[in-house]
């Protein structure tokens, strides 16, 4: 027979460790991208972005200066829409 002892603090401190990690994450969560960034949110290069939804009038982008930053928020629901209007193979 098997008997296992279970840490119950040090099993809370793991929850808290990894509760807190996760609450990071979210806090650090961008609130622009540029296009690197879109680049590697949607594992696409600039070329594919350019060539299948960056002129798409719905897709939320500004221009300020000579850079184009892109709410991430809005990205995110736009490019869920788009990726379920695409043709399948």
């Amino acid at each position: 027979m098997i008997t296992i002892n279970i840490d119950e603090k040090q099993v809370e401190k793991m929850f808290l460790d990894e509760l807190k990690k996760q609450l990071d994450q979210l806090e650090h969560r961008h609130t622009f991208w540029d296009m690197k960034e879109l680049c590697r949110q949607t594992c696409m290069s600039e070329n594919n972005i350019k060539e299948k939804f960056f002129y798409d009038p719905r897709f939320p982008k500004y221009k300020i200066g000579g850079k184009w930053y892109f709410p991430a928020k809005e990205c995110e629901e736009f490019l869920l829409t788009w990726i379920k209007k695409q043709p399948t193979a």
